[in-house]
């Protein structure tokens, strides 16, 4: 089973990590080295990376036929997504240890979630 870890930022973490000096701001990427490590060496690391800020996001709409897009940051987001690994291990359980694993694990939230598969989907008729 595929689980995307969604590694969230605020800005009370995002504060935290600017006023880090160089050095920890180092192990903070050796610690995300060595958990990637690990869970590629146990065989479940799909994809991991991390994001460029919500400045540098772009909000895609289609109405009326017509493309929309909004440029970042957006205000009313109190948090964003970070990074993500996705892991395909066999039960939440272990996708759990693993987001416990997450140097930020400790200042911020840390979501699991199931990727569904919509594979068996895109056969299935509408109402059933």
């Amino acid at each position: 089973m595929k689980y995307l870890i969604m590694i969230m930022m605020n800005p009370e973490a995002g504060a935290m990590w600017a006023q880090m000096s160089p050095e920890r701001q180092r192990q903070g990427y050796e610690a995300h080295d060595r958990v990637r490590e690990a869970i590629a060496a146990a065989g479940e690391l799909v994809t991991a990376e991390a994001l460029q800020g919500p400045e540098a996001a772009r909000r895609v709409r289609l109405r009326g036929g017509q493309v929309v897009t909004t440029d970042g940051p957006f205000a009313e987001a109190k948090e964003h997504l970070a990074g993500y690994y996705l892991v395909d291990c066999p039960s939440v359980g272990k996708a759990v240890e693993w987001a416990a694993a997450m140097p930020e694990a400790e200042f911020v939230d840390i979501e699991v979630r199931p990727v569904l598969d919509l594979h068996p989907l895109a056969g299935a008729q509408p109402g059933t």
